[in-house]
């Protein structure tokens, strides 16, 4: 199922020939899983140096909480505490490519030209600052498109769908084309798991995934310890690890090219698994 991929990072070409693992790294006081919480340099340092340790592709950095109820943060708080988690980041690892999870064009700006990140992964698709599309096109930087509705505080007002995988798939060609037209040549996409879904939302998108491969982009899968997880088992983030893994190996045999992660250990070693499976087909 995986289909490899290329990205232009920073006037390089990459090209892929297995999915991706991309950790994350958030440097906020409330993100929904404590365990993924840095906010001082030494936490942020053992934890990058433990993710590429257990094996991590790509790092993704948020300083911006987008939990249902998280508190609004300036873009000059933002940016502060992404310059301290990014110098920490790139004073380690240095070749490592970075996304930077955030919807305000200035903060993209900062971030790829000041701080040293590679790609803008951007939770609202565009729709929480009308800037985004032309900056990221002006940055040359690839693009992760995702989908959502409104804001993360009134996203789950939004989860009216005639038929969510079609609709979710539709909405993203739509910015797609516009993506494209405004210059943007390496799109990641992104289906928005929790993100103006209901539960049931999330499993036929997970059910459908295939479907986002006519888009042809690579796609995005991040369901790790979310909600979808905890409220269907009646469990808490700490305890959905093992879950987390059984859908993230759904998602690979369904053509996930990026599994977005708390645990690199485990989603390395599911992505080795697949591998082999993929391997096993082909001969």
């Amino acid at each position: 199922m995986f289909a490899p991929f290329s990205l232009n990072l920073k006037g390089r070409l990459h090209v892929y020939n297995r999915p991706q693992v991309m950790g994350i790294v958030n440097v906020t006081p409330d993100s929904f899983y404590s365990g993924s919480r840095t906010m001082h340099e030494a936490e942020i340092g053992l934890r990058i140096e433990s993710m590429i340790e257990e094996g991590v592709d790509f790092i993704d950095i948020g300083a911006y909480s987008s939990r249902p109820g998280a508190d609004d943060i300036s873009p000059q708080e933002e940016i502060s505490r992404l310059s301290k988690g990014m110098a920490v980041l790139r004073g380690i690892a240095p070749e490592i490519p970075v996304s930077v999870d955030t919807f305000r064009a200035d903060v993209a700006t900062a971030a790829i030209e000041e701080m040293g990140a590679d790609i803008i992964n951007d939770i609202s698709g565009g729709t929480l600052d009308p800037g985004m599309f032309d900056t990221v096109a002006r940055l040359k930087t690839p693009y992760i498109l995702m989908h959502m509705r409104g804001t993360p505080a009134t996203m789950q007002q939004f989860t009216a769908y005639t038929d969510v995988v079609a609709d979710v798939v539709s909405d993203l060609s739509v910015k797609l084309r516009r993506l494209r037209l405004a210059g943007v040549a390496d799109v990641i996409v992104d289906p928005g798991f929790g993100f103006s879904k209901t539960l049931e939302q999330n499993f036929e998108l997970m059910s459908g995934l295939e479907a986002f491969s006519s888009l042809d982009c690579p796609v995005l899968v991040g369901v790790s310890r979310k909600s979808m997880i905890t409220k269907s088992l009646g469990i808490d983030p700490a305890g959905a690890l093992a879950p987390t893994v059984a859908l993230d190996a759904i998602a690979l045999t369904k053509g996930a090219s990026f599994i977005r992660v708390h645990d690199i250990r485990e989603a390395a070693q599911t992505v080795a698994l697949f591998n082999l499976l993929n391997s096993s087909n082909t001969h």
